[in-house]
C-alpha cells in the first residue's frame, strides 16, 4: 500500500516560528533528521520519494478558462490555510505503519532541538483508473 504523507505550513503549532527564523544549526538538524528518516525507510524497503516544496509565496494557482488559456494567479491567498511544505511517499504493508512513520516525521526537531509536532496528513495513493 502506498501512502503520501503531506506536511503543510498550517500544520505547525503557533509556538514554532517559521524556518526563516531558525538558526543555521537548527535548520541543519531538521534536514539531517529528515534525511536519516528517509535512509531508515529506504533500508526497510518502504521509501518511495520525499521532497520539500518551495515557499508558499512562490506558488501559482492555475485554472482553465473557457478559451483554453490558463489563468494563473500568484499565491497564496491570505485566507488559505492548506499550503504544502513537502511530502513523503512510502510503500508499507498497513495503514498503521504509515501512521507510525507520519508520527516519526512529526517529531522532526525545530528550534532548540524540540520536536515541531507538525501535523502530517496520511493519504493512500490510489491505483490508476480501471480501463474498460
Amino acid at each position: 500500500m502506498k501512502f503520501m504523507l503531506l506536511q503543510d505550513y498550517g500544520g505547525v503549532p503557533e509556538s514554532v516560528p517559521p524556518m526563516t527564523e531558525w538558526t543555521p544549526e537548527e535548520i541543519d538538524a531538521h534536514i539531517t533528521y529528515q534525511k536519516d528518516l528517509n535512509a531508515e525507510l529506504t533500508e526497510r524497503g518502504e521509501f518511495v520519494d520525499a521532497r520539500g516544496l518551495s515557499a508558499p509565496e512562490l506558488a501559482k494557482f492555475v485554472v482553465w478558462d473557457e478559451s483554453g488559456s490558463p489563468v494563473v494567479t500568484d499565491g497564496p491567498f491570505p485566507e488559505s490555510k492548506e499550503l504544502l511544505a513537502g511530502y513523503r511517499i512510502i510503500d508499507v504493508e498497513t495503514v498503521e505503519r504509515a501512521i507510525e512513520i507520519a508520527a516519526q516525521g512529526s517529531a522532526a526537531p525545530g528550534p532548540g532541538g524540540q520536536p515541531i509536532k507538525q501535523v502530517i496528513e496520511v493519504r493512500e495513493v490510489m491505483g490508476p483508473p480501471i480501463q474498460h
